[in-house]
């Protein structure tokens, strides 16, 4: 809901505080008072184009603020977090657009640097302003299928959950065809290098196993000679081993004569388990080093196979058992790819014809509430003086390349203003008189659907009067007990219905000002009759202008 409008320099306002409540608000005044500032100035706020012409003459620059209460679960509020601002549920939403005198202009959401086009998408969230010249809200007929939808009560989940499906399996037959084309164009080389590689047989971690072992080989073809002449110091009747075992065995004889015998002896036991071990481990080296010429060549062969093969396929020697698995696979998938084909194929045909079942539902179902709503609208025709014109609404079918997941319906809403005269759509209307009449009707039929929480009407009873201006008032009230309503009226019956009043009053002097007032009930009052009688207010019309604030 909006809750205020501030304005500071716009145009021949210096400056204007106003506050709003719910329920039906009307703006009075002569002609040429200044309404159409107001309405400016709300509109700059909302994203319209700045323009420096706004700016009160002499000074630097204009701002308007406007303010708005919002519910917590409002999407306005959830499109400011989409664009990184701030904007919390039970706070005011605050929006102020500066324009520059010298050109220029900048935009302010909660204080928060914004563009105008975000300026603009979140304006038309908040805020309908219908008027001859308004191309938002119901003139848009890129909307008209979610308000026909929202006014028969129609779910659209399971067409949209349909679509998906539908979808989905469309992308993935187009993923199949274009991975068969692709291994069928690449058939002779997957043959070739599947059959190289089963040949080959790579192991995960060969390589690294035949480089060791090829390397061990070499390093024991050098070793070799330093390797036996060890074994010889160590064994044999000669080698050392054999010579301490002798000692021990001859010091062990006579090792319990003095201490120092026994401590001798224990050293070379503690000698003779060392070298034991030194004979062992050098036994291990001469198997892990042995060299075998032939072996030798055959692990050189294997290993350089290996490595050849991995760089022509340009990946590690330890992905070689992997690609060949994914060979194989691509090879299995080229044999099946047919039959796969077909399993999709089918899933496209099943899944277009459960969409198409939905959606022909869905086209029923909106076939069925267009004639409700053009009933409903022409019922209110006739009292808003425009019982010779006819309203309806066209639900004709999209190409297929336009269907989407709301169905395959186009949903467009259609006048005619004159027997015998085409219909057209709302935007082709020249009246500015029916076509706000029209949008009253039609926001009437939809009652608070489809709509932002706030709509201002700008002279709706642009020449009418009397019942005509009465059933205008009427509506506008009954419209008010969903939304917020601001209405630009010259019509006291309109003005009599309003919950508040504001008159807009243009004062002469050294500079040219206008002001804007909420009027208590007795002003109120003055200002109908005046409405009522013209420039000198008479008694019959202060009677007439009670009668109807009593009638309201």
């Amino acid at each position: 809901m909006l809750t205020g409008l501030s304005i500071r320099d716009v145009v021949l306002i210096e400056s204007l505080d106003l506050e709003f409540g719910p329920g039906l608000g009307v703006l009075t005044g002569e002609t040429g008072a200044g309404k159409s500032i107001l309405l400016d100035s709300l509109g700059l706020a909302l994203g319209a184009r700045a323009d420096s012409g706004l700016v009160r003459s002499g000074q630097a620059q204009a701002v308007v603020s406007v303010s708005f209460d919002l519910p917590a679960d409002h999407m306005a509020l959830a499109l400011l977090r989409e664009n990184g601002l701030d904007g919390e549920p039970g706070e005011p939403l605050v929006i102020r657009r500066i324009v520059k005198a010298d050109g220029g202009s900048r935009a302010l959401i909660n204080d928060q640097s914004a563009s105008v086009a975000l300026l603009r998408e979140l304006g038309a969230m908040l805020v309908e302003i219908h008027g001859q010249h308004d191309d938002r809200g119901l003139l848009n007929a890129r909307g008209h299928r979610a308000l026909l939808d929202t006014f028969g009560g129609i779910d659209t989940r399971e067409t949209e959950r349909l679509f998906r499906v539908w979808g989905e399996a469309n992308a993935a037959l187009a993923r199949a065809r274009e991975e068969l084309e692709a291994a069928t164009r690449d058939r002779e080389y997957l043959e070739h290098a599947a059959a190289e590689l089963g040949k080959l047989a790579p192991q995960q971690g060969e390589e690294e196993e035949l480089a060791e072992l090829r390397a061990n080989m070499q390093k024991g073809a050098r070793l070799a000679e330093d390797i036996a002449a060890v074994g010889q110091y160590l064994d044999g009747s000669e080698g050392g081993l054999s010579l301490l075992r002798q000692a021990a065995r001859r010091l062990e004889r006579i090792g319990d004569q003095h201490d120092k015998l026994g401590e001798a002896l224990s050293a070379l036991d503690r000698a003779l388990i060392e070298a034991s071990d030194a004979e062992d481990r050098l036994a291990e080296a001469a198997d892990a080093l042995a060299y075998d010429p032939a072996r030798l060549e055959e692990a050189e062969a294997r290993l350089f196979e290996i490595r050849a093969v991995a760089r022509k396929h340009r990946v590690e020697p330890d992905a070689l058992p992997a690609l060949a698995q994914e060979l194989g696979a691509k090879l299995a998938a080229l044999e099946a790819g047919t039959r796969s084909l077909a399993i999709l194929e089918r899933s496209v045909s099943d899944g277009r014809a459960a969409y198409e079942d939905a959606s022909q539902r869905l086209s029923a179902l909106r076939a069925a509430a267009a004639k409700r709503l053009d009933s409903a609208v022409a019922r209110e025709l006739a009292p808003l003086k425009l019982d010779a014109a006819q309203f309806r609404t066209i639900v004709e079918a999209l190409p297929e390349g336009q269907w989407g997941p709301r169905g395959r319906d186009r949903v467009e809403f259609e006048v005619s203003t004159n027997p015998g005269a085409p219909f057209a759509p709302l935007t082709k209307i020249a009246s500015g008189g029916e076509l706000s009449r029209f949008i009253l009707a039609l926001k009437v039929a939809l009652a608070e659907q489809g709509g932002a929480g706030t709509m201002i009407f700008d002279e709706i009873d642009r020449g009418v009067g009397g019942a005509v201006a009465s059933a205008i008032g009427e509506r506008l009230h009954r419209l008010s007990s969903t939304a917020q309503l601001l209405v630009v009226t010259h019509s006291p019956q309109v003005a009599a219905r309003g919950s508040r009043h504001f008159f807009i009053e243009k004062s002469h002097g050294l500079v040219t000002r206008t002001s804007v007032h909420l009027l208590d009930e007795g002003r109120r009052r003055e200002e109908i009759a005046r409405m009522l009688s013209g420039a000198e207010v008479t008694d019959e019309a202060r009677a007439q202008a009670v009668r109807l604030l009593e009638a309201a």
